[in-house]
């Protein structure tokens, strides 16, 4: 039997459950709340900072140059927000919501000779 289908928590429109892709506006990870990066606390569309951690969430979009609420992919032009930590014992995906990883700590860049 099939599960009931959930509204997208970006375009509202209803995705059968196990859904990795909205297929009506094709963003990463429909179902489900939207968590903070650091904390994992329930956060919302809007929010400047996570309200349990004090994490800032809207950033700017390295592609567009746009303001955009943290997630997988930007608001304006839906390019992929998310970096990776280069701790090789690490490796966490993330948006770019701070200088560390979220996840070990370390630096998301490396230091510039």
């Amino acid at each position: 039997m099939a599960g009931y289908k959930q509204p997208c928590k970006y375009c509202g429109k209803l995705v059968p459950p196990d859904s990795n892709i909205c297929p009506y506006c094709a963003r990463a990870d429909p179902n489900g709340p939207m968590k903070c990066p650091k904390c994992r606390a329930t956060v919302e569309p809007g929010f400047k900072v996570c309200p349990h951690c004090g994490l800032q969430l809207q950033l700017t979009c390295p592609k567009c140059g746009k303001p955009t609420f943290f997630g997988a992919q930007c608001d304006a032009c839906g390019g992929s927000l998310k970096v990776k930590c280069p701790n090789p014992k690490c490796g966490f995906e993330q948006p770019p919501t701070g200088e560390n990883c979220v996840k070990c700590g370390k630096p998301l860049n490396a230091p510039k000779k």
